[in-house]
């Protein structure tokens, strides 16, 4: 999606602003792309498995679950869902990546 956004945005590549919008668009696509894949990381690690059929019967574990950074501790259901909302947001252009 980064690149195809890349390429339809620099279809003009004579005019300067379409190069760097161009740029901008794939740079946010690539912060959306590092949200995604790491709350798909955390749900792989914790749970050993993307199945759906698989992940919806454990939410109560994860519900129950913390996650510690820097001695600080979260609801490791809440990072995942902070995780792949943060994604969905860069890769569809809300909320402050916008550009």
């Amino acid at each position: 999606m980064g690149l195809c956004s890349y390429l339809l945005i620099s279809f003009w590549n004579t005019r300067l602003p379409a190069l760097k919008s161009a740029l901008k668009a794939m740079l946010v696509n690539r912060v959306g792309d590092f949200f995604i894949l790491t709350g798909v990381l955390f749900i792989f690690n914790e749970l050993g498995s993307l199945n759906f059929l698989t992940l919806f019967p454990m939410v109560p574990y994860l519900a129950a679950s913390k996650f510690c950074i820097f001695g600080l501790n979260f609801n490791l259901l809440n990072l995942i869902c902070l995780f792949l909302l943060l994604g969905a947001f860069g890769k569809s252009a809300q909320l402050g990546l916008h550009v």
